[in-house]
């Protein structure tokens, strides 16, 4: 079979790199890649960006699967593109793809369905905006209603923090058209963790959880980023809250959604706050999988994710299982200097040749260009290593970051101290 894989991120890399291990894979081409997808002999990068080129890609090399990576593509309509010629997609529909790509549209959704979640309102002028944040007052959560690249969502912990995002969205315009209208959120506190699902339109396949780690710096401070770090399992999501997950926010969604008319299709991420009296609220939905947990989880998983994904795309899930390493995996973010606010770009990388059992380093923001490896992107790599325990995993990412130079790398020393703290 023939699988083309769109993004250029470590979440495709690390697709593409699970699906090469199946026996059904011969092809993997990826749209558009990235340096250490260009390295790798089992894959072929695609310099395709715009998805009627890549509809057209599709149809000439007969594409038995494209699986979409990023959100971006999905608003855009790639999947009812790809399904107008017959070609196999796994990935929700536009319409559906707004769970993501309006914070509007996925709050008014909860709130009908009776979705847990935060309290809320939108906004298009700036003069209510800021009347109803001197009405509420901080700590408080302001979006940009539509995709913002992760950088859309400001928790702000005074008034004028608040003032100030109402600004930048409203009246700069910093955000364009993804934030001409803004959605401001009650403050939740407790601990988050990330809840991905498959869904064929019915059946619904959940994936292994994962916990994100979004600050910059150790201890979860500093800026807000796409994601530092992340591990599989979370031991935040007991078994209680699995099922409190499953009954009151999988299950409503999916459901919700086949009653609105828009049946989804795709990975379903819910992004969790589970405070310490046991409530879970629904912070927002993705509908691709989220990076960096990508990585860890697919590095637990024993399953073939073709077979998976190729059932999905043909709503076949019904009878397909996914069987889970019991080890723990955990993946550390190398970033680039500067991020998240300005990263430097085209420093060489430089990665001994040196094998570390159970681990890989999935690629992000890198380019292989006249014969070097360089950055061309605030989160670079992804280190990410198999243990025993959180410890153990820990150990061995640290390990392999030891092999890994370039100029200004950053990262946090303590991804999976909350993990360990739950034990």
């Amino acid at each position: 079979m023939k699988v083309l894989v769109i993004g250029s991120g470590g979440r495709e890399h690390a697709i593409a790199w699970k699906l090469s291990q199946s026996s059904k894979v011969k092809s993997i081409y990826i749209a558009p890649g990235n340096g250490g997808t260009h390295l790798n002999p089992k894959f072929k990068n695609i310099n395709l960006i715009d998805i009627n080129l890549i509809a057209d890609f599709a149809i000439k090399e007969t594409i038995d699967l494209t699986i979409v990576g990023p959100e971006l593509p999905l608003s855009e309509g790639i999947v009812d593109l790809f399904r107008s010629k017959n070609l196999n997609i796994f990935g929700p529909t536009q319409r559906a793809a707004q769970l993501e790509s309006s914070k509007d549209f996925a709050k008014d959704f909860m709130y009908r369905h009776h979705i847990p979640t935060a309290k809320y309102k939108t906004f298009k002028t700036p003069d209510e905006a800021h009347q109803y944040i001197n009405e509420q007052r901080a700590p408080i959560v302001i979006k940009a209603d539509g995709l913002a690249s992760g950088k859309g969502v400001i928790v702000a912990m005074t008034d004028k923090e608040a003032h100030d995002a109402v600004n930048f969205m409203l009246v700069d315009n910093k955000f364009g058209d993804a934030g001409a209208k803004v959605v401001i959120e009650e403050f939740l506190q407790g601990e988050e963790a990330s809840f991905m699902v498959i869904c064929d339109g019915k059946t619904i396949l959940p994936l292994a959880t994962s916990q994100d780690h979004k600050r910059l710096l150790d201890q979860d401070m500093g800026p807000n980023t796409g994601g530092m770090g992340a591990y599989s399992p979370a031991p935040v999501v007991t078994k209680e809250i699995y099922t409190k997950v499953m009954d009151e926010i999988i299950y409503p969604t999916i459901n919700g959604m086949a009653k609105d008319g828009i049946p989804f299709t795709g990975f379903l991420y819910a992004g969790l706050m589970i405070t310490k009296s046991g409530e879970v609220k629904t912070l927002e939905y993705n509908c691709r999988m989220g990076d960096p947990e990508t990585q860890p989880i697919l590095m637990r998983l024993k399953s073939d994710l073709f077979e998976i994904l190729y059932n999905a795309a043909l709503s076949q899930l019904n009878s397909t299982k996914i069987e889970w390493d019991a080890r723990t995996a955990l993946a550390v973010v190398l970033a680039s200097a500067g991020y998240p606010e300005n990263p430097k770009l085209q420093d060489e990388i430089y990665i001994e040749d040196r094998l570390i059992s159970d681990s890989y380093i999935f690629h992000a923001g890198t380019i292989y260009k006249d014969n070097k490896l360089l950055t061309s992107g605030g989160r670079v790599l992804a280190v990410t290593a198999l243990g025993n325990s959180v410890k153990e995993a820990q150990s061995k990412v640290y390990e392999v970051i030891n092999t890994v130079k370039f100029n200004g790398a950053q990262y946090r020393k303590d991804i999976g101290y909350r993990a360990l703290n739950n034990n």
